[in-house]
């Protein structure tokens, strides 16, 4: 640690010491360590917003994520709580590529070509508020990557094709495992008339997914999975179900960031990964697990630049503000939109 961090590492847990119980920070498992370390509460996006809502009154909720998970903690928490986002950067580009207005053009296409079929729109938390609120309105429900099939199951019996967003592969992956064929899946191509498909190709599926995707996950490579399996047959690989379905088909398991967690943890020592995620979690994993050997599946750092946004500095920064009653960086959803996407979050909890 160099003396500049070791000062200012200081000064954020005596800022935090100050402030006592009336601030939460809530770090994300993507999170550098120089922030993660100062965490009260670590997770996924959904779990941070849950627990924070169920974690008692805390004026001040900091939430060290992206924009989307900072919306999310806002819908759940109450309105005399203040979420925080330290650095208004931190978005989600995979969240970013589908928006309300392209969202709504598409479904008002599919119900003029899918007339008599009834479409359940899913969105991926990794979603805007307006989004999720929009699923809400139509009867949908919101989806975790830990819970995906479940929500896809429960899309079906309640009509003939589920549309899901903004994750390509998330749906892919989870319609495949449920056994959905591939002449029964097509993609939505941002842009194009019926998303670049014809109308029998629309009629006939049954999952009906938006090409939207995340980048650090496209990063995963079948030829990434053969390297390791040569240099070291015994080795056991996990992805995340963002990966492309070629590389979670090859993989040995796959699961959410939470089951990865989980696979490392609970494995015997001695064991050997290579895991297909955000490069911070997998070296947080190899810190811990030293009686494991951990690896990136990747030969080069995946990273999440936006989630990387969020640093030390702007976190002093927040908790220097609210030591002298300033409130910065406020993520506020309407009272409308929280209403519509609770609906598809509590939809969600009860399935």
């Amino acid at each position: 640690m160099t003396e500049q961090n070791e000062i200012l590492f200081g000064k954020i847990a005596a800022r935090k010491k100050e402030l006592g119980g009336k601030v939460l920070i809530l770090c994300h498992h993507y999170q550098h360590d120089d922030v993660f370390q100062f965490a009260d509460l670590t997770g996924d996006s959904l779990k941070l917003a849950r627990e924070a809502a169920e974690g008692g009154k805390y004026p001040y909720i900091i939430f060290c994520g992206v924009h989307f998970m900072a919306e999310s903690a806002d819908i759940l928490t109450e309105d005399d709580q203040a979420v925080i986002l330290p650095d208004l950067n931190a978005g989600c580009p995979m969240a970013d590529m589908a928006t309300v207005e392209q969202v709504a053009a598409a479904w008002n296409e599919l119900a003029e070509v899918c007339g008599g079929q009834t479409v359940v729109p899913v969105t991926y938390v990794n979603s805007s508020a307006r989004i999720k609120a929009f699923v809400g309105n139509r009867g949908g429900a919101v989806c975790t990557s830990s819970n995906a099939e479940r929500v896809l199951t429960w899309g079906w019996t309640r009509g003939e094709k589920v549309f899901f967003f903004p994750d390509e592969h998330l749906g892919r992956n989870s319609s495949k495992a449920l056994g959905i064929g591939d002449d029964e899946i097509v993609v939505w191509q941002r842009g194009r008339k019926l998303g670049g498909n014809s109308v029998e190709q629309l009629k006939k599926a049954r999952t009906i997914l938006w090409n939207g995707y995340c980048h650090v996950h496209q990063e995963f490579l079948v030829d990434q999975i053969d390297k390791w399996r040569e240099k070291i047959p015994a080795i056991r690989i996990i992805v995340h179900p963002e990966s492309p379905w070629e590389v979670v088909r090859q993989a040995d398991y796959y699961g959410s960031t939470e089951r990865i967690i989980e696979a490392v943890r609970e494995s015997e020592a001695g064991a050997v990964w290579a895991i297909g995620t955000e490069v911070n979690l997998v070296n947080r994993l190899k810190k811990q697990h030293p009686d494991k050997s951990v690896h990136l599946l990747a030969s080069t750092p995946c990273t999440c630049g936006t989630m990387s946004c969020i640093t030390p500095t702007n976190l002093l920064w927040v908790l220097d503000n609210l030591a002298q009653g300033r409130v910065v960086n406020q993520i506020t959803v309407d009272a409308q939109t929280a209403a519509g996407a609770k609906l598809a979050l509590d939809r969600m909890l009860e399935i």
